[in-house]
């Protein structure tokens, strides 16, 4: 007797257009809260939020909104004196928050040597772990297919075996999940149909499902998407659905690229254009 999947419910009910307006209000406002319980328990992530609220609302045309020079004196508050880049004012540096406000160098690293440890990654289903061995998680191949797009070794991907994998993790609700027998997660509307468009099969994917999900996830009241129908709203959720949705090319959102998840026509600015599989 097989086991049943693991899914949610939509509700009839459940917001099926896109509330733009309501999602660029819930961003714009967000950093204004500096007083509300959520912001303040927050604060081990404000790096990483900038990066998330600013993205999302280029996407959505309301860059205009963000406060700029309030932006970049917070960020260049939290730069140390060895370099490193905090969450907060006041946080020790780390890697992630410093990758959050500026990109490292690729020629500074030995790539060959990253290369053949991105590969050793690489399981028999397709997928990749976070380490040789680990079991497959779409987190992880985002992570994997984006490095190999950026260093010029996509064709090492088994792009049929990879796609396949990650198209079965589109649940009967159309949502993503990031491994078998998990509940479907907004945020892998990003992670999976990122790695799909990177390597060339985003057309596997049943889209006008998935869009469905999406949009089921959004705050009617607040703006903002949650990871699943009728949960929280925050800003993580909130970029990686909009961006999924700009994937499946909803026109009132701008083109985002898979790579780097920010808009194309700011790589295009700078002249920056990573390699897709066709």
């Amino acid at each position: 007797m097989g086991t049943q999947v693991k899914d949610v419910i939509i509700k009839p009910d459940a917001p099926n257009t896109l509330l733009l307006e309501k999602h660029a209000d819930y961003i714009a406002v967000y950093g204004s809260k500096k007083d509300d319980y959520e912001y303040t328990l927050s604060e081990y992530l404000r790096m990483s939020g900038i990066y998330w609220g600013l993205t999302v609302m280029d996407l959505m045309g309301q860059l205009s909104r963000m406060n700029r020079e309030e932006i970049i004196d917070f960020i260049k508050s939290c730069q140390h004196d060895c370099g490193g880049i905090s969450a907060s004012i006041g946080h020790d540096p780390h890697l992630l928050y410093t990758l959050s406000a500026v990109q490292g160098k690729l020629d500074a690293i030995n790539m060959d040597k990253a290369v053949e440890f991105v590969l050793s990654c690489m399981n028999f289903d397709g997928g990749f772990g976070c380490r040789p061995g680990s079991e497959s998680h779409a987190g992880q191949i985002y992570c994997c297919t984006g490095f190999l797009s950026v260093t010029g070794q996509l064709h090492q991907v088994n792009a049929d075996l990879l796609g396949w994998w990650l198209c079965e993790r589109q649940l009967p609700s159309g949502g993503l999940n990031g491994r078998p027998e998990k509940l479907p997660d907004v945020c892998y509307s990003w992670w999976v149909l990122a790695s799909l468009k990177i390597i060339g099969r985003i057309h596997w994917i049943d889209k006008a499902k998935l869009r469905n999900f999406i949009l089921a996830c959004q705050d009617e009241e607040t703006g903002g998407f949650a990871d699943r129908p009728g949960d929280m709203v925050d800003p993580f959720h909130t970029l990686f659905g909009v961006a999924g949705l700009s994937l499946l090319g909803d026109e009132q959102i701008k083109p985002v690229n898979p790579v780097f998840c920010m808009p194309e026509d700011v790589l295009q600015r700078i002249g920056l254009q990573p390699d897709l599989l066709s």
